[in-house]
């Protein structure tokens, strides 16, 4: 099983930043891409970034030029920096894996989210 331990969430002024880490753990073969969603009330979730582990990115239209997904592979570690906040980045975001892991002697594909932590982006 494979476990998503996000951190870094909070309360922000409007133009103000915030850092998010993702750490994943577990019986993991092969991390094959790392990204963040966000769910606000009454909204579906939405992928705002993604990582693949040959560094092939993917944002979002609405954060681009505001939010940098990174990761370290070696740490199976993931993190999004967020710039600029406004209002409407307000919302609880979540992690997200993708890979393989060891799953009792079997190697199995799994796409995984984290619990989520709260942003709000307020005066």
């Amino acid at each position: 099983q494979v476990q998503l331990a996000e951190s870094g969430g909070g309360l922000v002024q409007p133009g103000g930043s915030l850092r998010l880490s993702c750490a994943a753990s577990g019986n993991i073969v092969s991390l094959n891409a790392m990204g963040w969603g966000r769910q606000s009330p009454g909204k579906e979730r939405e992928l705002v970034a993604r990582i693949a582990r040959n560094g092939i990115i993917y944002y979002e239209d609405s954060v681009k030029g505001r939010f940098t997904i990174s990761r370290d592979n070696a740490e199976n570690t993931a993190y999004l920096q967020m710039n600029s906040l406004k209002p409407e980045d307000t919302a609880v975001y979540f992690c997200k894996a993708e890979g393989e892991s060891l799953q009792s002697g079997y190697i199995s594909a799994f796409d995984s989210w984290g619990q989520g932590t709260q942003v709000t982006v307020s005066s």
